[in-house]
C-alpha cells in the first residue's frame, strides 16, 4: 500500500504488511517501484549485511586501526556548508604523500578483516557439525547446527598455538619458528 509519511513535508512511502503464523510486520520502502517481494529481500539482505557489519566490529575488530598521520588536518563536525574542506588546504606534496598511506593502511586493514571474517565463517560453516571442541565456552542460546563466528574465533584463541606445535610442517608454523630466539642455558637449567 503506498502511502503519504512524515511531518511538514509528506513522502509517498510503500508499505508491506507481513503475517506470518501470529505475528505481524511492517515493512516500509522509498521506491515505489518495488514489488512486496523485492522489499522483503531487501530487508532480508540488510540483515545479513548489518549482523555481518556487527562480527566484523565485535569479533573480528574490523574497525579497531589505529593509523594516523600527523599531516591529517583536523576535521570538524560543525563545519559549515561554504567552508573549505580541510584536506583541501593541505598543499604539501609530501604531508599528501604520508595522508595517502595512511588511507591506504587503513583499507589494507580493514581488506584483511574482511577476509577472516569470510574465513572463520567459512570454517563455523564447514566444521560445526564435526568439531565438539567447538563449544567449549557457555552459549546462552547454542545454535544445533552451526556455531558463530564468535565461538570460533574464541576456539581458535585458545588453541592455535597448540594446533601450530602439533603442525610443525606447516609453512607458518616454519616462519615463526625462525623468527624465534633460541634461548641459551642459563646455570639453573644446567645444574638440574
Amino acid at each position: 500500500m503506498d502511502l503519504l509519511w512524515g511531518q511538514g513535508f509528506y513522502q509517498k512511502l510503500r508499505f508491506v504488511l507481513v503475517k506470518q503464523d501470529e505475528r505481524f510486520s511492517i515493512f516500509v520502502s522509498t521506491d515505489l517501484t518495488f514489488e512486496p517481494m523485492q522489499i522483503l529481500t531487501a530487508y532480508g539482505y540488510r540483515f545479513k549485511i548489518e549482523c555481518t557489519f556487527r562480527e566484523m566490529k565485535q569479533v573480528i575488530g574490523a574497525f579497531g586501526y589505529r593509523f594516523w598521520s600527523s599531516a591529517m588536518p583536523k576535521l570538524s563536525r560543525y563545519r559549515r556548508k561554504g567552508d573549505p574542506d580541510p584536506l583541501e588546504r593541505v598543499t604539501e606534496e609530501q604531508q599528501r604523500k604520508r595522508i595517502r598511506l595512511t588511507l591506504q593502511a587503513i583499507e589494507g586493514f580493514v581488506m584483511c578483516s574482511v577476509i577472516a571474517t569470510g574465513l572463520v565463517q567459512l570454517i563455523a560453516l564447514r566444521f560445526s557439525g564435526q568439531k565438539p571442541g567447538l563449544f567449549f565456552r557457555y552459549l546462552r542460546t547454542p545454535s544445533k547446527s552451526v556455531v558463530s563466528e564468535a565461538t570460533v574465533v574464541a576456539y581458535f584463541r585458545k588453541s592455535i598455538f597448540s594446533l601450530f606445535a602439533q603442525n610443525s610442517q606447516l609453512s607458518l608454523t616454519q616462519i615463526i619458528r625462525s623468527k624465534q630466539k633460541t634461548a641459551l642455558p642459563d646455570a639453573n637449567s644446567l645444574v638440574s
